[in-house]
């Protein structure tokens, strides 16, 4: 039996690195917020009244043992405030899969980063390549990456646990699902990765659809955009049409997106443990 997956948040990397590994047998809808690149847990109850460092959120999940070094080889402006980051890695025992993160040590920084990978493993395999997408903030590690960071800067990563909840499709009665993003963001500009989704749209068609909702969009929205682009917030009209017991949610975004989607799927009847959400805050 084929499943619905729904993706709330930020969560592009993940569905960028594979789309038919990520929900190999389900039906996925993905509801976007333009602010956090990170990494998807189990739903419980959301709290965010105190700010925990990465360690601290993460001191529970598995880590590879192996630090490895890298360096800096290539930094690209994804909009306004997101930064591509691109690193070549030198240790070629290093390896990740699709859905971790790294912890992020930076010399002369006493606080660890968290981020997603936002490249495919694939690269890595190729070029010894891995690419992170850095909201500026100030948090130490993110503010150093957009202020200080340069080609050629030296830092070390560690690999994090993998999502929960993936399974590989085994046997013979593999059927690919489909997914459904509502990416929500503040204008077109922020719409990160909004090429590749609509690649993957038409690589994918009926399998991978997407919505684009912007809420204080100024200029004109470009012709290839316009049939895709909603103006205005992610509604509960939007979602309810797509609830069913085969569904899963997954939320991505800062923590009034989390905790206003979560309670909005609570009212429109999805159940707790159908619902996936990020955690770093």
């Amino acid at each position: 039996m084929a499943h619905a997956t729904i993706y709330m948040g930020f969560t592009v990397p993940q569905l960028l690195r594979g789309a038919s590994r990520i929900f190999p047998t389900h039906s996925v809808l993905v509801v976007l917020r333009h602010s956090a690149f990170c990494y998807c847990t189990v739903n419980s109850t959301v709290k965010s009244k105190r700010k925990m460092d990465h360690l601290e959120r993460t001191a529970n999940n598995f880590r590879q043992e192996v630090i490895s070094q890298a360096k800096v080889c290539g930094i690209t402006n994804e909009s306004e405030t997101v930064k591509r980051l691109r690193l070549a890695i030198a240790n070629k025992d290093f390896t990740f899969k699709a859905g971790q993160w790294v912890d992020f040590f930076i010399p002369g920084v006493s606080v660890v980063g968290g981020f997603s990978i936002c490249s495919s493993p694939g690269l890595l395999e190729r070029e010894g390549i891995l690419e992170l997408a850095v909201k500026h903030t100030v948090h130490p590690p993110a503010y150093w990456i957009h202020t200080e960071c340069t080609l050629d800067s030296e830092v070390a990563l560690r690999v994090g646990a993998d999502l929960h909840g993936y399974q590989e499709s085994k046997g013979n009665g593999y059927k690919m699902g489909t997914a459904k993003l509502y990416y929500s963001a503040k204008n077109t500009s922020e719409l990160l990765f909004k090429k590749n989704i609509l690649g993957l749209m038409n690589a994918f068609p009926g399998k991978i659809t997407c919505r684009f909702h912007v809420t204080q969009q100024s200029s004109q929205i470009c012709k290839e955009l316009q049939p895709h682009v909603t103006e205005g917030r992610v509604s509960e009209k939007d979602l309810e049409k797509h609830v069913s017991k085969d569904t899963l949610w997954y939320i991505c975004g800062p923590p009034p997106m989390i905790e206003s989607i979560s309670k909005l799927l609570s009212n429109i009847g999805v159940p707790r443990n159908c619902v996936f959400f990020e955690k770093w805050w």
